[in-house]
């Protein structure tokens, strides 16, 4: 058991966007962004703001920050440096990836993905299908499942390390495994467990692993990671003068805030952050009225404090709308989760309250109170 203390008081401090009388339960869409990270993208527009490789001082500034977002990438996901690429959006990056992967492919060969994931590690793929006539496999929301549809024609398993919906953990390594047992590509999406947990590319052996760094305090951005063996073999699609595998030129002043990002997190520490956020999503748990239906995990062993939530006769759009006009922000819908609800007959989708470390113990009963009435 961590014995890690948060002090999220001090926490809250650093956000600007917390002083205010609202709930911020709205993580899982984008978190709230440290002042550090405001400053470090107005930095950079007002100090370094040029393109790369000119022999003058603003693009040699933007040349170390490239250096530095790429360690800094590669300190968050546990990889090399060289093994990183940004792009506009996780989804971005993904399409890109996948139609890089699709040279490889061809008609017949198959591709596992899972009802537990977001529709952007999910309609990639379903594109090539259209385009190569590969085979799109669905697996159901167990691991056992998943094995059953491995085959001899399985090329990839994409998977998420975390259900944006339901706030489920996988066994990453796990199905990493099964996956290069199959000699297929184990393609993670992690994006939803980003901001709640440490990542070690390697050390799960993943060979694609994407995510979002606005999801975790971050500015809007795809960040990936793809294993080196892989990037030397491929053949991106991008223009020529080009380095790697970004298209053109990157957004420098939000590769600025991204490196803030990152430093915060540092700063903060996972053991104080996964502690505090387990005790929060146990306290919600323990305080759910009845009339509430958890759609997941009834328990924070195996799951992020994301919470899917439907209530009998009330449509969520009624709850979410009871909930933001007290101030306390959640989603309602299907979050482009799109199999998970098809899957569980939310026609409507479900409630979603989502818990980061900057969430307080009061919020968590401020929102419970409110869910007893709605």
């Amino acid at each position: 058991m961590s014995t890690a203390v948060l002090d999220v008081e001090a926490v809250r401090a650093r956000f600007s966007a917390l002083q205010r009388p609202y709930a911020f339960l709205d993580a899982p869409a984008g978190t709230q962004v440290p002042d550090e990270v405001i400053d470090a993208i107005a930095a950079y527009l007002r100090e370094s703001n040029a393109n790369v490789n000119g022999a003058f001082e603003t693009s040699r500034r933007t040349d170390v920050l490239i250096d530095g977002a790429r360690a800094a990438a590669a300190r968050f996901l546990g990889c090399a440096p060289e093994e990183t690429i940004f792009g506009p959006s996780m989804t971005n990056l993904n399409f890109m990836l996948t139609r890089t992967l699709a040279r490889e492919l061809r008609e017949g060969d198959e591709v596992i993905v899972t009802r537990l994931d977001h529709d952007a590690n999910i309609a990639p793929w379903l594109e090539l299908q259209h385009d190569l006539g590969i085979a799109v496999r669905f697996a159901d929301l167990d691991l056992a499942d998943l094995e059953d549809q491995l085959t001899d024609r399985t090329r990839v398993v994409a998977f998420p390390w975390a259900s944006n919906a339901l706030g489920t953990i996988t066994d990453v390594e796990r199905i990493c495994a099964l996956a290069h047992e199959a000699g297929a590509l184990a393609w993670v999406d992690a994006v939803h467990y980003a901001p709640h947990g440490p990542i070690d590319a390697a050390s799960v052996d993943a060979d694609v692993l994407l995510c979002s760094p606005y999801k975790f305090y971050g500015p809007h951005l795809g960040l990936a990671f793809v294993r080196g063996e892989l990037l030397e073999r491929w053949r991106p699609y991008k223009v020529r003068p080009a380095p790697g595998y970004e298209t053109g030129t990157m957004q420098h002043e939000l590769l600025a805030g991204f490196v803030a990002a990152v430093e915060y997190v540092e700063s903060i520490g996972w053991a104080a952050i996964v502690a505090h956020e387990r005790e929060l999503g146990q306290r919600f748990l323990d305080g759910l009225p009845d009339h509430a239906r958890l759609h997941g995990l009834a328990t924070m062993d195996g799951r992020v404090p994301t919470f899917a939530l439907s209530f009998e006769g009330t449509h969520p759009t009624t709850v979410a709308r009871h909930l933001g006009d007290r101030g306390i922000f959640v989603w309602d819908g299907d979050y482009y989760a799109v199999e998970v609800m098809r899957r569980l007959g939310l026609e409507d989708g479900a409630v979603r309250v989502g818990f980061v470390h900057y969430n307080t113990s009061d919020e968590v009963d401020r929102v419970l109170s409110e869910l007893h009435i709605a």
